[in-house]
């Protein structure tokens, strides 16, 4: 795309929050590739240890237990046996954060670093041969006259890949774009990470034919695979209309008042990493075109690997077939841990970078994401010493007998409530899954609730939890890099909280209204 030889004067009319904010520090350079805020992450991982201790402290006093499982892995009710015998020793409560590598959770912790570290190796590349810039600017040129579209257009991207392909780890190479284009439009840097990962959260939400929540719930349920899928299809269109209609409307008031934005702060030195104008030089320059061509073509592939995935993942999941359901569930994490670093491997090679400056960088960028491993590891323990101490299904039999003799309505909204809450300790939706909507199924019959049901229950207490627990590690991300504290991110997402759970209690109490099957 070509200049549109704006000068910055006129940068002010368009962009009249932005303009006092564009100068560069002339006496320091600014940073650059993803840089994690500290202070954040000390906040989140003091959190964490407080969680990780009283999580021990249950497995010392609740009753241990567990239930039978089939085959398959899942819960069969009517099984639960408590183990009087059996206690978690404190020493592997203290050794967790190493034993947690030995646990059946340590493939997908592994495979969460691993993606982590190529972003942050990929994006000091990127940042540093100016197509971060480039991207910025010729999307900022292509929607400045109609910007409010461009929220509505980057929250359908999000939500259609999440709801239909499952993608949320890889919702994480969006959001330094977004907040940057979002910083250039005006808005804050909250709106850049609602317009990319809080959109792939809400896709999970308003799932319509995912195969890593829909599907799997609706085979461990004994229904019909993508059956109901109309009501799901109403859903994703409420819930699409209600994230873009917030964020349209926050992104006006922050036009407005920039300094009412809880990120205000943090954000003048990400602004100043991006002038508008600056970005918008890059657009003559051949070399950063022809790097960003490369880049993009490497994004193409990573759609490729998460459209390979969802088509595996639905074969295995029409024949039965756990091999290919597996090798669907990590090919498009396989395809961005390629392709993602290779492409910003070349585009650096193509913009100029060489040999031992360009691994150099690489490096350099995997250093500013490091310290978010350890928070991804305090999360493997907190998983691991539920499971080793034997109390989740403990929780799970006591669930169970507390629901009995309560209506329909009152049992769909209990199992939200508990879903919701579990969703804390076992962030896997599939994991999740196999440990409750079996016995979910079974209380559907009892009750004489629709088993359908239990996918919209299970995607609404999944979906948009994703974004609100500090354990869960892909938020904890986002928010560090544009150094938003836990407490004010609460404080942002209050209202579209609430805002889902009334949407949430509204579809599940309608589709127990309607008989939905």
């Amino acid at each position: 795309m070509k200049d549109n030889g704006k000068k910055t004067e006129d940068l002010k009319d368009i962009y009249p929050n932005v303009s006092g904010r564009m100068e560069l520090n002339e006496n320091k350079k600014p940073s650059e590739g993803l840089n994690i805020d500290k202070k954040t992450l000390f906040g989140i991982a003091a959190l964490l240890f407080v969680i990780l201790v009283f999580v021990g402290a249950l497995t010392q006093f609740l009753p241990r237990g567990e239930f039978q499982v089939d085959e398959n892995g899942s819960v069969i009710a009517g099984t639960y046996q408590v183990n009087e015998e059996y206690k978690l020793p404190l020493w592997k409560v203290a050794a967790s954060p190493v034993l947690a590598f030995t646990s059946s959770n340590a493939s997908v912790g592994l495979a969460i670093i691993a993606i982590i570290v190529l972003v942050g190796g990929t994006f000091l590349i990127l940042d540093r041969i100016g197509v971060l810039k480039y991207m910025m600017a010729s999307i900022v040129n292509r929607f400045e006259s109609r910007r409010f579209m461009l929220i509505a257009v980057m929250v359908l991207f999000g939500m259609f890949l999440s709801s239909t392909a499952g993608v949320l780890e890889e919702s994480l190479t969006l959001v330094p774009i977004a907040v940057a284009i979002s910083l250039a439009m005006g808005w804050d840097s909250l709106t850049g990470i609602g317009m990319s990962f809080v959109a792939v959260a809400f896709g999970f939400t308003a799932a319509t034919f995912n195969p890593f929540n829909v599907i799997t719930v609706q085979k461990l349920a004994g229904i019909p695979v993508l059956s109901g899928l109309w009501l799901r299809l109403i859903v994703f269109a409420v819930v699409y209309i209600t994230l873009t209609s917030f964020l349209i409307l926050y992104a006006k008031k922050i036009e407005k008042h920039p300094e009412k934005s809880p990120a205000y702060e943090t954000d003048k030195k990400i602004r100043d990493r991006y002038p508008i104008e600056v970005c918008r030089e890059t657009l003559g320059n051949e070399s950063i075109a022809k790097a960003t061509r490369v880049f993009v073509i490497a994004l193409i592939c990573v759609l490729g690997g998460t459209v390979t995935s969802f088509v595996l993942s639905m074969v295995g999941t029409k024949t039965d077939n756990e091999t290919m359901m597996n090798i669907g569930s990590y090919a498009s994490m396989g395809c961005m841990a390629v392709f993602f670093p290779v492409g910003g491997l070349l585009a650096g090679r193509v913009a100029g970078l060489r040999g031992k400056n360009l691994f150099k960088a690489f490096g350099e960028g995997i250093k500013t994401i490091l310290p978010v491993i350890p928070l991804i590891i305090f999360i493997l323990s907190i998983t691991y010493v539920l499971d080793e101490g034997m109390i989740m299904h403990t929780v799970l039999n006591a669930l169970s007998g507390a629901l009995d003799g309560i209506s329909p309505y009152g049992v769909i909204l209990l199992m939200f409530v508990f879903t919701a809450l579990l969703e804390f300790f076992v962030s896997s939706g599939t994991a999740k899954a196999f440990l409750i909507v079996p016995l979910m199924a079974i209380l559907c019959d009892l009750t004489g609730l629709e088993r359908q049901s239990i996918v919209l229950t299970f995607c609404f207490a999944d979906g948009f939890t994703n974004m609100l627990y500090p354990t869960s590690g892909l938020m904890i991300i986002a928010i560090g890099m544009v150094g938003v504290s836990y407490r004010k991110w609460m404080r942002w997402t209050a209202k579209l909280f609430l805002i889902e759970a009334v949407v949430s209690v509204f579809f599940m109490l309608f589709s127990i209204a309607i008989g939905y099957h």
